[in-house]
């Protein structure tokens, strides 16, 4: 059991743990999780971190589908700049290895911000907290435990 179900099972949140093998891991662990599960992949989100132009670390969750748009990721957070984060520093950070790092359950709480399609949807997925396991819950329910805000985050 992951932080991240532990955390979601301890405050009652309604949601859905599946589990799939990787034939061939790629670098595109998302899309792989969506075919793996045959969802659609603009259901499915994977956990970005990026590092704003004061050094803070911030998370965004954007469809596996899509492209991270750091300029619109900066502005949400109210700064000039926004850069990928470093695999390392992800890792350090979250408690997570990359290609597994969920939003819920991360060792230091970040602020988040989540792709506005998300909200259009019931069902959202996000990584459980390692590769190979993937959590179903409602968009609201991840806002409300990582007291997430939503913004135009994508490119296509």
């Amino acid at each position: 059991m992951t932080p991240a179900i532990r955390l979601l099972e301890s405050q009652g949140i309604a949601h859905q743990i599946t589990s799939y093998e990787l034939e061939n891991e790629s670098e595109s662990y998302g899309l792989d999780a969506a075919r793996a599960l045959s969802l659609p992949a603009a259901s499915v989100f994977k956990t970005l971190l990026a590092q704003l132009d004061d050094d803070r670390l911030i998370v965004a969750l954007v469809p596996v589908d899509t492209t991270l748009d750091l300029k619109a990721l900066a502005k949400a957070a109210g700064t000039r700049k926004a850069r990928m984060a470093e695999s390392a520093v992800a890792e350090r950070s979250t408690g997570y290895r990359v290609g597994g790092i969920s939003p819920l359950g991360q060792k230091k709480r970040l602020p988040t911000f989540i792709d506005e399609s998300a909200m259009a949807m019931a069902t959202m997925h996000v990584s459980g907290g390692r590769r190979g396991l993937e959590l179903s819950l409602a968009p609201n329910d991840l806002i409300a435990l990582t007291a997430a805000r939503t913004a135009a985050l994508a490119c296509r």
